[in-house]
This record gives structure tokens, C-alpha cells and sequence, in this order.
């Protein structure tokens, strides 16, 4: 009877964990620092997080990859949406993970876009947005 018992147990733990391996991380990202609410001095570090999808430059057309685009003072960009690029709208091409950043003091937001190889936006649904406080 032990054995049989085992032998159950044996079997939903492996289901249980081959059903974990199924369920794919929902795709994020994220800043990894500062943190939201953050009092900073400027310049000061911005490094980006990325779940669930392939991290790649611009220009490749991998499905579920992109770069990150870091937009001041602004929120994300709908689906599809292009992505500006200007002084508030940085595009990190090269699929670069951090940045050090340069603002006047005052409160900022910083939203982390993530979009594909052609700077098309995934939209909401792949953006952060945090405040920061710059101090002089």
C-alpha cells in the first residue's frame, strides 16, 4: 500500500511540475532601479527589466523580441503605435539594459517602453512607469 501511495504522490508531483514548465512567464518589464517613488541625484542610473520575451537591436524582426525606449515625462504608447524618437523618447537600439540619466530637478516620470525591431510599440501591456525625484 506504501508503494502504491508513492507511487501517486510520485506522479501529481511530476504533473505539478510539468504543468509549471507549460505556463510561460507573462511578458514585463520593469525598472530595476531607480525604484518608483526614488529620490535622485542627476546624472543618475536607469537599468531596465525584461520578462518572457527576447531581448534583440533594432532592426531584427525576431517574433516576441524587441528594445527598450525610455520616455520623460510622458506614458506609454499604444499598440503598434511607432515610438518617437526625440529628447523625451530615447530608443535603445543596440538592446541596451541601463543608462545614466541627466534632468533638471523637479518630479519626473520615466515609462520603459518595450517595442520590436521596427520601434513598433507592444503597447501598454509592456510598459512601467515609475516618478522620480531629481534633487539639485
Amino acid at each position: 500500500m506504501k508503494h502504491i501511495a508513492s507511487i501517486g504522490l510520485a506522479a501529481c508531483l511530476s504533473l505539478g511540475v510539468g504543468a509549471s514548465f507549460l505556463h510561460a512567464a507573462t511578458p514585463r518589464v520593469f525598472f530595476i532601479e531607480p525604484q518608483d517613488g526614488a529620490v535622485v541625484i542627476s546624472p543618475f542610473k536607469v537599468k531596465f527589466g525584461l520578462e518572457g520575451f527576447a531581448l534583440k537591436p533594432a532592426g531584427d524582426a525576431t517574433p516576441d523580441s524587441g528594445h527598450h525606449h525610455l520616455i520623460i515625462d510622458g506614458g506609454p504608447v499604444p499598440k503598434d503605435e511607432i515610438i518617437p524618437a526625440n529628447e523625451k523618447s530615447i530608443h535603445f537600439g543596440k538592446a541596451q539594459t541601463e543608462t545614466q540619466l541627466t534632468l533638471p530637478p523637479g518630479k519626473h516620470t520615466l515609462t520603459l517602453q518595450f517595442g520590436n525591431g521596427a520601434h513598433l510599440s507592444y503597447g501598454p501591456a509592456l510598459s512601467s512607469t515609475i516618478t522620480v525625484d531629481v534633487k539639485p
